[in-house]
């Protein structure tokens, strides 16, 4: 018997809980509808039939800091310790918004440059911070987080790839071009407007399928939704949001049919936190309202259509700076959810990361943590080994009618870019990013080493680690690299690249015959903006 003066226990989302789950609570369960076996329709179970024992999930890292060079060692000595696949990060304070090195914008915060990603500003930069790793073996992210730079970072990636006799269809990745950072979680200045990002990432996911077989040209990372105040059904809903803006687009322009280019968006960035069912049950239920979505509004056929593949980047925010060492124990709840959930491919925060950028050391410890729950845990070996849980299966249910119910108030609203424009799914972020704080603050939701079980001295103390001052050596290469090279080739580029942008034609093929002539990063972001204008944020910034 419950006691009816018991407070009201809910998941983080707010989902209410009761104490116990049984056979009531999902006798609406339809085993061959709702679940299926692992590797069949709607894949609530698993996107392939025998998981982990066949494709263990891919262990992708964030990587970058300094010049290219740091960024290359970091790659490498992370390969070397078991990384099967690595995500490269280029500068936030020059690349993520393709500004020239010298504007005033980067002059005045220059000691940043390089502190959040590596200064890769130029094809020359990625031949440097990629020597000596084999991306014709290497599962890879360029880089390229977002619309305005990611046809860039990727250009440059197989410009590199082509200088090496390498085939465009030989090369197996990921791009992004991620809206969720640059219109929503850190809008930047001199950003094209959504619209023209929009349109830059359906001409790659145009490419990529007319080309690039192996390459997945868009990710949609729901992660950037979350960490920015967004709860676990709000993330995956305009995520899905995201997805059907592309698909729309691309259909209508009438060069490919859904099962020719679904796969090529059907690559989702989630993140777990720590409430290990919860996550669980969402990533479950995403599966399945994504098969559905793809059946039966798009009538996909193709299996790999319907499949959602699922990448998560395990709790950045539920880091924190007191007490880092609990970051270990917060990533591992959040990466044994993921691997219970049956994701594809993960990357573990780094225990320092809310004080500094990832050190080698807290990198190793969160490329370790995967690799034990991988060969000592046992999850691997047993396909959904939750299915089944009476309380498992009846919170996917509730997610799932969460996620469909804000994928309809997105669509009331006018759709994904209607709500980056209006300004409500900023509202959306801020009030849950608030809500969540007021929790802490009054004790609520209690986090360990916050606000309780907090010692006087902080037990351990690591080691800050520093990029590398590299403002001076950027500038000088960038400008030593518009001296040298042929300008009157890379002119010519730059022309026609602002034609194409112009008139509609798709933008990759100008854009990699550009960066093989030196034209740099600042240079096209420049061209983009005299094209497209730029947009003003709803909210101040």
């Amino acid at each position: 018997m419950t006691d009816n003066n018991e407070k009201q226990v809910t998941t983080d989302c707010g989902v209410p809980l009761k104490v116990v789950y049984g056979p009531d609570d999902i006798k609406d369960v339809d085993y061959q509808r709702d679940l299926g076996a692992p590797g069949s329709e709607p894949y609530t179970r698993g996107p392939y039939p025998r998981m982990y024992r066949d494709r263990p999930w891919r262990i992708f890292q964030l990587t970058g800091y300094g010049l290219p060079e740091d960024e290359g060692e970091r790659i490498r000595f992370m390969l070397a310790h078991g990384e099967t696949g690595f995500i490269m990060e280029p500068d936030l304070m020059t690349l993520y918004g393709m500004l020239d090195i010298d504007s005033p914008e980067v002059v005045a915060r220059k000691e940043e440059v390089g502190l959040y990603g590596a200064t890769l500003l130029s094809l020359q930069e990625y031949e440097r911070a990629l020597e000596g790793v084999p991306i014709e073996k290497t599962y890879a992210h360029p880089g390229g987080a977002v619309p305005v730079c990611a046809c860039f970072c990727h250009a440059c990636y197989f410009a590199l790839a082509e200088k090496r006799g390498i085939s465009l269809n030989e090369l197996s990745g990921t791009g992004q071009g991620d809206f969720f950072l640059s219109y929503l979680a850190t809008p930047i200045k001199k950003i094209i407007p959504p619209e023209a990002g929009l349109r830059l990432n359906c001409d790659f996911i145009e490419f990529c399928t007319e080309h690039m077989p192996r390459w997945i040209p868009v990710s949609i990372p729901g992660t950037n939704a979350r960490e920015t105040g967004l709860n676990n059904y709000q993330q995956i809903a305009l995520s899905f949001a995201n997805a059907i803006a592309y698909i729309e687009e691309v259909l209508d322009r009438g060069k490919f049919k859904i099962d020719d280019f679904a796969r090529g968006i059907g690559g989702f960035g989630f993140c777990p936190h720590t409430d290990f069912f919860e996550d669980i049950a969402t990533y479950r239920a995403a599966r399945r309202v994504w098969c559905k979505l793809l059946k039966e509004r798009y009538r996909a056929e193709n299996p790999r259509s319907t499949q959602l593949r699922i990448h998560v980047n395990v709790g950045g925010s539920s880091s924190t700076y007191q007490q880092p060492l609990n970051n270990i124990i917060r990533g591992t709840i959040g990466m044994m959810a993921s691997a219970l959930a049956g994701v594809q491919s993960a990357g573990v925060t780094a225990f320092d990361e809310a004080i500094c950028i990832p050190s080698e050391l807290a990198h190793v410890m969160s490329l370790r943590t995967q690799q034990i729950l991988q060969v000592e845990s046992g999850i691997p070996e047993v396909a959904d080994p939750l299915g089944g849980s009476y309380y498992v299966e009846w919170l996917t249910n509730e997610m799932e009618k969460r996620i469909w119910t804000y994928m309809k108030e997105i669509e009331d609203r006018g759709g994904f870019i209607a709500v980056l424009n209006s300004g409500w799914i900023h509202l959306e972020a801020h009030k849950g990013a608030m809500e969540k704080e007021k929790k802490i603050m009054s004790g609520e939701k209690q986090v360990v080493g916050v606000n309780c079980y907090q010692m006087e001295e902080e037990p351990y103390h690591p080691p800050v680690f520093r990029a590398p001052e590299v403002y001076e050596i950027a500038k000088a290469r960038n400008d030593k690299l518009k001296q040298e090279r042929d300008n009157r080739k890379a002119q010519e580029a730059m022309d026609k690249l602002r034609r194409v942008l112009e008139n509609g034609e798709n933008v990759m093929p100008p854009m990699i015959e550009a960066v093989k002539t030196g034209v740099t990063s600042s240079e096209i972001g420049n061209i983009q903006r005299e094209v497209f204008g730029t947009w003003k944020p709803p909210l101040p910034i």
